[in-house]
């Protein structure tokens, strides 16, 4: 069985089953040790904070500080400093994707599940030879009612070149929006060039591009725009915070996405690496997150309200539809998809 097919069956058995920016600082007189977190701004910094750091780490007597840029500028800095005897973080914060990237760069060190103390309630799919997932969502359509009456039913419709600048995409999504527009123009996982076509067309029509995450959401909710792709976890966030939106499941099926840590070969601290691993996995932690960021559990130990589980998760249909990137595909050619998307697609 290949490695997708297992992790679409892990997720099927969960789902059947599932009924800052600011720097902290040390908050103990006998300090364990300073941890240094690559992360990603925005909402996620704050929350790996407010859920990770501050109630399961800090206290303890570990000091955080968390490294916050993109990914691909991360990813540049891990690739610059992997000769160096020591470098500058402890854990990187990625997405599926890019840990394979990182494992294949020999940037990484391979995962020691044995020094973790949460290991054995995480699903196997999550527990990658080199990264740890964290959280785990899929890639939906997004609707505004309000702007746009008729709601999309696949990716196709979302990337329809009649909704003008009643479409946005996000900048730093650049490699799953380019497979999810290729899944609408009838390209595969590993033919990106039907999407890229597409995306030119919506381009000449008026789609909007976003930097972030949080300006995406801000578009929505100044009605700037009325639909594009986005992690069902972020909707129901922004369900939250009082945007009038909703999550489409896509009939081509939901394009998966996990998120998860890896530990730097040259990490100067891998003790604290491991103990900031552990503590992303404990059950607390990986509750808030579902309640605060609409991110599905990585262990089986977390308990997701039926209600929320019915706003977050995938049913067992949607499980068995999940779409797994082809992490081998999308690696070779990164650089060459990001100059595309920054070169021709963005000028």
């Amino acid at each position: 069985m290949t490695r997708s097919s297992s992790r679409r069956e892990v997720l099927l058995g969960a789902a059947a089953l599932a009924g800052t920016a600011a720097l902290p600082r040390a908050a103990s007189a006998q300090a364990k040790g300073r941890i240094v977190v690559g992360t990603w701004g925005g909402d996620y910094a704050r929350l790996l904070n407010k859920n990770i750091e501050a109630p399961l780490l800090i206290k303890d007597g570990w000091e955080v500080v968390q490294d916050q840029a993109g990914d691909p500028e991360r990813r540049s800095k891990m690739f610059a400093e992997v000769r160096l005897p020591r470098g500058t973080t402890d854990v990187q914060g990625l997405s599926a994707l890019n840990m394979a990237q990182m494992n294949e760069a020999g940037t990484v060190l391979p995962i020691d599940y044995g020094k973790l103390k949460n290991a054995g309630n995480l699903l196997p799919a999550m527990k990658y030879p080199h990264g740890v997932g964290h959280i785990y969502s899929g890639k939906v359509g997004v609707h505004h009612p309000k702007v746009i009456p008729t709601a999309p039913t696949s990716y196709k419709e979302v990337f329809d070149p009649k909704h003008g600048n009643k479409l946005g995409i996000i900048d730093i999504q650049y490699q799953y929006t380019m497979v999810c527009a290729a899944l609408a123009a009838g390209g595969k996982v590993n033919d990106l060039e039907p999407g890229k076509k597409l995306l030119l067309e919506c381009k000449n029509a008026g789609m909007r591009i976003y930097p972030t995450n949080e300006a995406f959401a801000q578009g929505l909710k100044a009605e700037e725009f009325g639909t594009g792709v986005m992690w069902k976890a972020r909707v129901v966030q922004w369900q939250n915070a009082g945007i009038p939106v909703n999550a489409i499941t896509p009939s081509e099926g939901t394009l998966a996405y996990v998120s998860g840590f890896v530990i730097p070969k040259n990490a100067p601290n891998k003790d604290g690496a491991y103990a900031y691993l552990d503590a992303m996995l404990d059950k607390s932690a990986q509750e808030a997150f579902a309640v605060d960021m609409g991110y599905n559990p990585t262990v089986t130990n977390a308990t997701v309200a039926p209600d929320l589980n019915k706003r977050i998760g995938f049913t067992p249909d949607e499980v068995k539809k999940l779409v797994d990137l082809d992490y081998d595909y999308m690696n070779k050619n990164d650089v060459a998809f990001k100059e595309w998307w920054d070169k021709v697609l963005k000028s």
